[in-house]
């Protein structure tokens, strides 16, 4: 099992799935990648990567695709303290395709894997801390929602275990969701097949149950913007809010 220390937790690999289509949010943004739709007058993914950087993570791969020019453009090679590699897709290859391709630059044997699309307040520090501990495949980051039918819900077995997924659509009322931050091991992203479209959400992560898929729950604020209104939202609220703290 990887040490805990403070070293191997900064020097984690951190990839941002950043190649979704958007068109959800086409209506409210349609001339750019969403991750860098901006909030508040900031490109999405400056809130996102300033989140990352109190805790020392400085190794970010933005796996992109759609409009991924964009958001090279805006971006490059470097944000504060921050050195980030893109890899793009030529064709779309999913949250699980893209992990998979990125694969050249993912270093370390646990993977920081984040929607780019939305934040969540989170304590990075304890969530890797008790991945380790509990010697798991993977772990989601879970947010408690009143309305799950947008998200989909995240059934536990126990405190801990993942035992099963509900589609977006069929889940009702509150639940725990998915908040859109993972930690995964290398060696299994390593075992997809490779320029293969796959979700991790609806075809990897199901799978993974029998092997030890684990929750790690957290009341921190949730927001995303993968929505019109979510994106409004997103530009009405306090941002700063979401930012997460060390």
């Amino acid at each position: 099992m990887q040490s805990g220390s403070t070293s191997s937790f900064q020097e984690m690999s951190v990839a941002i799935l950043a190649g979704g289509l958007g068109t959800r949010l086409r209506p409210a943004v349609s001339d750019r990648a969403k991750v860098v739709a901006e909030v508040k007058g900031r490109p999405f993914l400056a809130w996102l990567f300033d989140t990352l950087e109190p805790f020392g993570l400085r190794n970010i791969v933005l796996c992109t695709g759609y409009k991924g020019e964009g958001i090279e453009r805006v971006f490059g090679g470097r944000y504060g303290g921050l050195s980030i590699v893109h890899s793009r897709e030529s064709t779309p290859l999913g949250t699980g395709g893209a992990l998979r391709l990125a694969i050249p630059f993912l270093r370390s044997s646990t993977v920081l894997v984040l929607n780019g699309d939305s934040c969540c307040d989170l304590d990075l520090h304890e969530f890797y801390s008790t991945h380790l501990a509990r010697s798991a495949c993977a772990s989601l980051a879970l947010t408690w929602t009143e309305d799950a039918r947008r998200f989909g819900q995240v059934k536990m077995q126990g405190h801990d275990r993942i035992a099963e997924f509900i589609e977006k659509g069929n889940a009702d009322g509150p639940g725990w969701i998915s908040a859109g931050v993972y930690l995964i091991q290398r060696e299994l992203i390593a075992e997809f097949p490779p320029s293969t479209a796959l979700s991790l959400e609806r075809e990897i992560f199901p799978t993974w149950i029998p092997r030890g898929l684990f929750g790690f729950k957290t009341a921190g604020r949730f927001l995303d913007i993968g929505t019109p209104e979510s994106y409004a939202l997103a530009n009405r609220e306090l941002f700063q809010e979401c930012v997460i703290a060390d």
